[in-house]
Formats: C-alpha cells, sequence, structure tokens
C-alpha cells in the first residue's frame, strides 16, 4: 500500500477564474493545452502547451517547476506585485496559499495552491482516490466546518510549516540553469569555455537546431546523406558552437542588443529565404557589427555587413545593383575626395591601403565620411552580402564539401576567391579549401572547418599551421551559436508579433531545444512592456 496526494489549486483570474480543483497526483502538468491527466488553461494568453508541472510526494509535500524555459512567477500569497518578482529557474517548494503567476505579467493566468489531498491506496496496480470518485480533476465543494476541525487545521499548519522549513534547510542543491547570469557583453569573439566544460544538456540540445540550420542544407548541397547521422559531423566543429553558445548565454547584454535590433535582424532573415541562401546568415551582421550601420573598423570595413570600401565596385558591375561608396574625405586630409577603383582590397590591407593610416599606434581608418555609401544602408547592403554569400554558396567545389555552411560564412571573413581579379590571397575560402582538400578521402571533406581550427583560446593568435586566419576560425561558429540564440529569443518573445519569426515558435514549445535554455522574456530585461 502506498500513500498518494493530489494537489489542490484555485483559479485567480481571467474565463475560469473562482474555479478549484483537486489534480490527480503524483505528476500533473499544467497549460493551454496540458495533454491527459492535465488541467488546461484555454483561453489564456501567452501560454505554453505544457507550462509548468506540479509534483506531489509522499512525505506530504509538493514542488512546481517550469517546463523548459516558460515564466513561472511565486508569490507567498495572491496580492503580490508580480512586476517585482522574477520568474523561477527550477522546481520549488509550494506552502499552502503561496500563488502562481504563468506567463509574462499581464499576460496569462495566477492559481492559488491551496495544499495536498491525502489519497488513498494502491490497488491492483492502479491508484484510486478515497476521496475522488473519477480520474483526473474534481471541483472542491465549499462548505462550514465546525471548530475543532479548524483547530486541527491550525495544528496541521504548525506541523507543515515544521516540515517545509526542514525541507528548505535541507534541500540538496539544484543544477544552475542555462541562462544568463550577469551584464555580461553583447558579443565575444572566443568561446570563454573549452569543449570539455560544456554542459551536457546543451550539447545534447543543440542536435536539433544544429541539424535545422547547418547540416539539413550541407546534406542538401552535398548530397552526402551519411551526414544525417551526428557522429559523422564535423565533431570539433559542433563542440565549439556549444561551446560559444554557453558562453553567450550567460550575458543579458547578448539578449538585449536582439531585442534592439530584432527589425533588423527579420529584415536579414526574410532576405536570405527570399534569396535561396540558409537563414542563419543573419548572424553574420551580428558578429560583424552588432547591426550598427555606422560602426567602422580599423581597417575602414563599414555599416551592418562591415564591407570594404572596394566591394561596392565589384558588386554594382556584376550583380546589377545599386551599391556605392564614393566621395570620401580622410580625417588627415581635409578638402581630399577619395572614390575606391578597385574591384578588391589590395593584399595585405593594413601594410598597403591608401586608407589606412600607419602614421599612429595602432593604425587606423584614414576616412572620415563618404558623400554616398551604401554600406550603412541595411536593406541595400543585405541585397550585396546575398550577392556575395551567393558566390562561395554556388561554388560547385565547395557544395560538395559538406561544409558549404560554414565554408560561405569564413567566406564573409577571409574572402572567396580574389585571384578572380589578380589578387590572389592564400586564406580566401576556395583556394584554402582546395588545399586542404587534395589528396584526402572524401569522407574527411566535411570536416575542413573543425580541421583548421586550431586556436580555440584567445591566449593562441597565430595561426599554428590552419589554412584560416586566427579571426576566421572563431568567426563561423560564433556566428552560427549567435542565431542559435536569436532564434530562442525571437521565438519566445516575437513569433506573434514579427512574421520572419513565426516559424521559431516550434524551438520553444515543451519538446524545442530552447526549453533546456533559461532564455529570457523582454520583460526579464527591460521590464513590463
Amino acid at each position: 500500500m502506498a500513500e498518494r496526494w493530489d494537489i489542490a489549486i484555485r483559479v485567480l483570474d481571467g474565463p475560469i477564474a473562482g474555479t478549484e480543483q483537486v489534480l490527480r497526483g503524483p505528476v500533473v502538468h499544467v497549460g493551454a493545452a496540458p495533454g491527459p491527466g492535465g488541467f488546461g488553461l484555454s483561453g489564456y494568453r501567452g501560454l505554453d502547451a505544457r507550462h509548468l508541472v506540479l509534483t506531489s510526494y509522499q512525505n506530504g509535500q509538493a514542488t512546481v517547476a517550469p517546463v523548459g524555459t516558460n515564466q513561472v512567477r511565486m508569490g507567498p500569497h495572491p496580492n503580490v506585485d508580480w512586476n517585482t518578482i522574477e520568474p523561477i529557474g527550477g522546481p520549488q517548494y509550494l506552502s499552502d496559499g503561496c500563488a502562481l503567476h504563468l506567463g509574462a505579467v499581464g499576460r496569462g493566468a495566477t492559481l492559488e495552491f491551496l495544499g495536498l489531498r491525502e489519497l488513498g491506496v494502491r490497488a491492483g496496480g492502479d491508484l484510486s482516490s478515497s476521496r475522488a470518485g473519477v480520474h483526473g480533476a474534481t471541483r472542491i465543494r465549499s462548505s462550514s466546518a465546525p471548530m475543532w476541525f479548524v483547530g486541527c487545521l491550525l495544528l496541521m499548519a504548525v506541523v507543515a510549516s515544521a516540515a517545509i522549513l526542514a525541507v528548505v534547510i535541507f534541500q540538496p542543491p539544484e543544477i544552475e540553469p542555462l541562462g544568463p547570469t550577469e551584464e555580461g557583453e553583447p558579443f565575444y569573439r572566443f568561446a570563454e569555455v573549452s569543449r570539455e566544460q560544456v554542459d551536457e544538456r546543451l550539447r545534447e540540445g543543440l542536435r536539433q537546431p544544429f541539424t535545422d540550420f547547418v547540416m539539413s542544407p550541407n546534406i542538401d548541397t552535398s548530397g552526402r546523406k551519411r551526414l544525417t547521422d551526428p557522429e559523422n559531423w564535423d565533431q570539433t566543429f559542433y563542440e565549439m558552437v556549444a561551446a560559444s553558445v554557453q558562453t553567450h548565454l550567460k550575458a543579458r547584454s547578448v539578449f538585449r542588443r536582439l531585442d534592439v535590433v530584432r527589425e533588423e535582424y527579420a529584415t536579414v532573415v526574410e532576405a536570405m529565404r527570399e534569396a535561396g541562401l540558409p537563414e542563419v546568415f543573419a548572424a553574420i551582421p551580428y558578429l560583424e557589427s552588432r547591426y550598427d550601420g555606422s560602426a567602422q573598423s580599423r581597417a575602414c570595413a563599414k555599416g551592418y555587413w562591415q564591407f570594404m570600401p572596394e566591394v561596392p565596385n565589384r558588386v554594382e558591375r556584376d550583380a546589377d545593383l545599386v551599391f556605392q561608396v564614393r566621395d570620401c574625405s580622410f580625417r588627415d586630409a581635409p578638402g581630399t575626395l577619395w572614390t575606391p577603383e578597385g574591384l578588391v582590397p589590395v593584399a595585405k590591407v593594413m601594410l598597403n591601403a591608401i586608407y589606412v593610416d600607419r602614421e599612429v599606434d595602432p593604425p587606423r581608418c584614414r576616412i572620415d565620411s563618404c558623400r554616398v555609401d551604401h554600406r550603412t544602408d541595411l536593406e541595400k547592403s543585405t541585397e550585396a552580402a546575398a550577392f556575395t554569400l551567393g558566390e562561395a554558396w554556388a561554388d560547385p567545389d565547395l557544395r560538395a564539401s559538406g561544409a558549404l555552411v560554414q565554408i560561405t560564412i569564413a567566406s564573409h571573413n577571409a574572402g572567396y576567391d580574389d585571384s578572380r581579379f589578380g589578387v590572389p590571397k592564400p586564406a580566401n575560402l576556395r583556394p584554402a579549401y582546395l588545399r586542404w582538400a587534395k589528396g584526402r578521402p572524401g569522407r574527411e571533406l566535411p570536416d575542413f572547418y573543425g580541421a583548421n581550427l586550431t586556436t580555440p583560446t584567445p591566449d593562441q593568435q597565430g595561426w599554428n599551421g590552419s589554412l584560416l586566419p586566427p579571426e576566421t576560425q572563431h568567426y563561423v561558429y560564433t556566428a552560427i551559436a549567435e542565431h542559435f540564440l536569436a532564434v530562442c529569443y525571437y521565438g519566445l518573445n516575437y513569433a506573434d508579433q514579427i512574421p520572419a519569426f513565426r516559424t521559431y515558435a516550434g524551438y520553444t514549445d515543451a519538446d524545442g531545444y530552447c526549453t533546456k535554455l533559461a532564455v529570457p522574456t523582454t520583460e526579464v530585461l527591460t521590464g513590463p512592456r
């Protein structure tokens, strides 16, 4: 014979306010569509299908836990200011009379935990209630109680309080949630954890987005069906993506910046889809400039995509697009107007480009401003990026590699193939890949990026035998990690508001990979809207 407890709650607001229910324990899912045996809250905005789980234990205690990253707030009583209470990050013990708010403040549903109801015995392998005559939920009917019963309740409350205090004191430490733990930075160029330090929950959870945003396009373009098996993936690449996700996930600033640039990010996602390119490329402007159109590097790369001054000449010539940089003034030569003439930057820009000031340490860009500079225009620069990325994406040798997504992203940093314009650069992705692939078996080709990722920590700045520059080595896994977090943040907060993000909602459902991450809501980051 085994003791069993059911869970009594009261709904405090919304369409079924005032309803009291006894929910059949020991485990009850609560949400918009929780499934058999759960407690459904249809008609409430902002609730997941399975939003939280209530669990009762044989010692007469109960806990509440959010499912995935769903918001659940817990207060000592219903009359609290929910705006001042942070969502819980894991299981919490319940005490009689405490309140739970499901969803964002101003939406969702509020429940009151009334306590546990002791049930009968286990008979024939089935649990049957000594008070509830049916499976699932039964309504509690209020009635008057004699004074002796009130006294018993007071005594029970004292005993229960002592038990709860003991549980709190001796409760084992909870596993640290996979979410923001500090303000941090909006961008980390290096993964600050090694592959050995990646949380196992994260490593397993990332298989879904890695398949959708990286491996499926690689398989489709190469026909390498063996890559459907994760055992055949570029393992170094995968592990460094996971490490970068873990590094970026800790910083609230990453999500604050994603929130600020949500419209711009959506514009690029839609542009990549229209161009037939992977939407993970929308992370490149975040990596390059944090979607700041005015950003300019020491080498004079500028705008959302950080194009060099010469690139517009080639794009306008070959892509039939209006994309220009002209009439630029130099900060050290007032009155001089300069317009780039070449099709691609010269080799070793920092040593040879006319627009780099080498009289200062470190060298810096001489360009102060340009009368026409389409690099700062999101729509025009994104059209140009779709063209330049499309060059690598269409390359038959790169397509056959099984690593086309990562190679194309790397080409935006190190170039695709400038030898076409008389400026050979060994670090360009096409020549680098062809040198590496020569003589290697076909099964090794999908590992090109990981095999050349030799500087996983910022204190190792050399090439260390890699065919890729140090910056390019870190560039690809960082971009992909940032997109994975963008999918979670936008899917959780803007899937119903911004059309480009509607497909991301599935990743925040009960079985979506985002549920393994404590991705913040807009209310947590910026307060109620």
